[in-house]
């Protein structure tokens, strides 16, 4: 513990570098910007960004893409208090209480209370991380080919069941996104695979013009196939300091949200999206008067924006410590250090200290940078509320195009996005969830690596997959997961966070 410390103090020597500091401004101010305009969304924007990162050092694109993801946590709730619309799902359940408090006058309080809860989620979350990472990258390094491949394997299943909707769409979408990942060249013979004759992707599909065209360009076709309508208060928002009595009402729920959220929150699949309404469901159940519920309760805007934070942060354990993805945005994360020429997993804390602890000892410094930004600069974000998505629109479609032709400098990319924007378009029309799609496109390729590898180890018995003791466990973790779908209660409760 004392050494984990002493590497992360050490970490903010590389991060509190000027150049970083000003990348984490920049992706702080990106971050909070796209999460006050709903439509945008950190996934297009950090799929826009990927192709400009090569020319960034490693350590410094991390920094600006990780700010931009947790800034869309903060800028989203102003939208959510102010307009009653959520720049990002997260942030739909602040809409509840947030909107009634600004509604009587109280949106100062409600706007300060998100952003203070959300950097003490942050912050806490962060040293979560600093204790529990280092041990968990340690465990991980006596991971060989079987427990790799049911790690993938368990963050599929985890991906598939706590999935918004149905589960067999959801098993249907992962096992898709299994095979968009296989097109290219196989790892063991060389021969190319389901490219169909297309020598620009010999290599295999890119995930920059899938996630944009998935999480961009089919949010912004539905966005204009359904205009939102954005009533921004024009009055003058004062008082941002809450008094003493809302500060007794909001500490605990924004612990007990901190907790939610760090647990959820390294659960792959829709564990960060369900923290927040997890945390609003627990306040008003443990409440003395859950009528307040609704009708401007300051705990139903504390406790989720804790989770909300909190589980952002934690989100990045199982990408640092064994290069699994939780959520969408951290698989684009995963395809950045891949970009970078970094294989994320244990061994980076041990090949790279400097990235891995520079970047998490950043997250304290994009906290801390998000709290004076929001706060202070409210007025600007309400003007910037009231620019039409007739502006908005076409520019995000001109950047995501720069980004996919960029990446390589071939057409291709273009007709690969356009292709995948009017099938995700038909996949939502349809009930079907993109997110196990990517998780799948993502996990997948390294599944099958694993699994080939531990049948050439075991000379092709898979009784190496039972007799080894973290491999039991794993598989036990994926039969517990699995069991939670034929329990009612867990399905009950899913619905309802849905309907939420």
């Amino acid at each position: 513990m004392i050494d984990s410390l002493a590497s992360f103090f050490a970490g903010f020597l590389h991060a509190a570098t000027p150049t970083n500091i000003f990348f984490a401004f920049i992706g702080s101010i990106l971050g909070t910007l796209i999460g006050v305009l709903p439509g945008i969304g950190p996934l297009a924007t950090i799929s826009m960004l990927l192709s400009f990162t090569l020319m960034m050092d490693p350590l410094t694109s991390l920094i600006m893409l990780a700010s931009i993801y947790y800034g869309a946590q903060y800028g989203s709730s102003t939208t959510a208090i102010l307009c009653n619309l959520p720049g990002e799902v997260t942030s739909a359940v602040t809409c509840i209480d947030g909107h009634q408090m600004a509604r009587q006058g109280r949106a100062g309080v409600a706007l300060a209370t998100a952003a203070l809860s959300s950097l003490f989620a942050g912050c806490v979350a962060t040293f979560l991380i600093v204790l529990f990472a280092p041990p968990l990258a340690s465990l991980a390094l006596n991971f060989s080919a079987p427990e790799y491949f049911l790690l993938m394997l368990l963050g599929l299943v985890a991906s598939v069941v706590f999935c918004h909707g149905s589960v067999l769409n959801a098993f249907a979408m992962a096992l898709l996104g299994v095979l968009l990942g296989l097109v290219g060249t196989d790892v063991e013979t060389g021969s190319l695979r389901y490219t169909f004759g297309i020598g620009e992707i010999s290599s295999g599909l890119d995930i920059v013009p899938v996630g944009m065209a998935l999480f961009g360009l089919t949010e912004i076709i539905f966005n204009l196939s359904m205009p939102m309508s954005r009533q921004v208060m024009t009055q003058k928002i004062t008082n941002l300091l809450p008094s003493l009595s809302d500060l007794k009402e909001a500490v605990l729920p924004v612990i007990r949200g901190t907790a939610i959220g760090s647990l959820l929150g390294i659960l792959p699949g829709g564990g960060a999206t369900l923290s927040p309404f997890a945390s609003y469901m627990v306040e008003k159940r443990i409440a003395k008067d859950p009528s307040r519920f609704g009708r401007g309760a300051i705990e139903g805007v504390a406790g989720p924006e804790a989770a909300n934070n909190a589980a952002a942060q934690t989100s990045f354990i199982p990408l640092l410590t064994l290069g699994i993805p939780t959520n969408p945005v951290i698989a684009l994360m995963l395809g950045a250090m891949l970009i970078q020429g970094i294989q994320p997993g244990p061994q980076v804390i041990s090949s790279r200290p400097d990235l891995f602890w520079g970047l998490i000892a950043s997250m304290i410094i994009g906290n801390l940078l998000l709290v004076v930004i929001n706060l202070p600069l409210i007025g600007i974000w309400v003007r910037l509320l009231k620019v039409p998505y007739r502006v908005l629109f076409p520019a995000i479609v001109v950047f995501c195009c720069i980004g996919a032709y960029t990446l390589n400098v071939t057409p291709i990319m273009l007709f690969i996005m356009a292709g995948f924007t009017v099938f995700g378009v038909v996949l939502i029309m349809l009930g079907f969830q993109p997110i196990p799609l990517l998780l799948g496109f993502v996990l997948g390729p390294m599944a099958e690596e694993n699994l080939r590898r531990a049948f050439v180890i075991s000379k092709g018995d898979p009784s190496i997959f039972v007799t080894r003791p973290i491999s039991i466990v794993l598989i036990l973790m994926i039969l517990a997961l699995v069991l939670l779908i034929f329990l009612p209660a867990f399905q009950q409760n899913k619905e309802e966070f849905v309907e939420s």
